[in-house]
């Protein structure tokens, strides 16, 4: 295995347990693995097989097992396509070209060229709602409306990693004073199997796991005003790692036609928000 996981025993564990959540997928589904010139990218499909397509995009760190709720809603209506981003912790390839080298744009144009996906909707959230922006500025006429939680590359980044790692090395007083700050909640002392599961699963990810270090490249005022389709964004105003103040008000002054949600007690980690997900999408995406 390649340097994104500490060891390859620990990617190999990760992947696999990531392929036995899989199984929970909420509707019936195909796991497809399209070939591209940075190397397989796997892709889950669900959800009505004749409805318009709508693609989702993780966040660092994760891969499409975070959109299993949201797909269970989404896919009544919508042709889902919940794609693990390369070089992530998935089962796509662990290809990592750099952010800025316009590789992703390319890469994510090469994915749906070989799922037969002409136009979509893009749900993205954090890294996955920079990549979402950065196909949607180059190729506005594919995108039929954008949905953007907590996305990089508008504001200033912010990088946590400087601070988190000593303040981590403070045992539990630490760790619980690093959740509060980047806005997830602490370990439930009731917490289902269910829930207790996906902690396991995200606590072993972030153990072999190597994040990305490098800066997300921003978008220039002329970039963004190239997104001329349905924009809804999601801001959570307390977020750690991303000037939410910042992406708001550029969003309002180069994309005025954006649905801004700013969520004056949310962090970064927003949740719970399929329903306006669902409205959103029906509304812009209604024959």
């Amino acid at each position: 295995m390649s340097a994104i996981w500490k060891t390859q025993e620990g990617g190999e564990a990760v992947r696999a347990r990531y392929a036995q959540f899989l199984q929970h997928w909420p509707q019936p589904c195909e796991q497809l693995r399209v070939p591209t010139r940075q190397g397989e990218t796997f892709v889950i499909a669900s959800g009505r097989a004749d409805g318009p397509a709508v693609v989702m995009l993780h966040g660092s760190g994760s891969n499409s097992v975070v959109w299993m709720r949201d797909a269970a809603v989404l896919g009544e209506r919508f042709r889902i396509y919940a794609v693990d981003m390369i070089g992530e912790p998935g089962l796509s390839a662990e290809a990592r070209p750099p952010l800025a080298s316009g590789v992703y744009a390319e890469w994510l144009g090469e994915v749906l060229a070989g799922l037969g996906v002409e136009r979509a909707a893009l749900v993205g959230i954090s890294l996955g709602g920079w990549l979402a922006l950065e196909y949607a500025t180059k190729h506005p006429q594919r995108v039929s409306a954008l949905v953007l939680l907590c996305p990089g590359g508008v504001g200033r980044h912010r990088n946590v990693l400087l601070w988190a790692a000593p303040l981590l090395m403070l045992g539990p007083w630490g760790r619980r004073r690093f959740l509060r700050i980047v806005g997830l909640p602490e370990p439930k002392t009731d917490a289902s199997p269910v829930e207790r599961a996906f902690a396991e699963f995200n606590a072993s990810i972030h153990k072999e796991f190597r994040v990305r270090r490098e800066r997300l490249p921003r978008f220039a005022d002329a970039a963004l005003a190239r997104l001329t389709m349905p924009v809804l964004a999601i801001l959570g105003r307390r977020d750690a790692f991303i000037d939410s103040p910042g992406t708001r008000d550029r969003l309002a002054a180069h994309a005025p036609q954006a649905d801004i949600r700013y969520l004056p007690d949310a962090g970064h980690f927003l949740m719970g928000h399929t329903a306006d997900i669902d409205a959103f999408l029906r509304r812009e995406l209604a024959p």
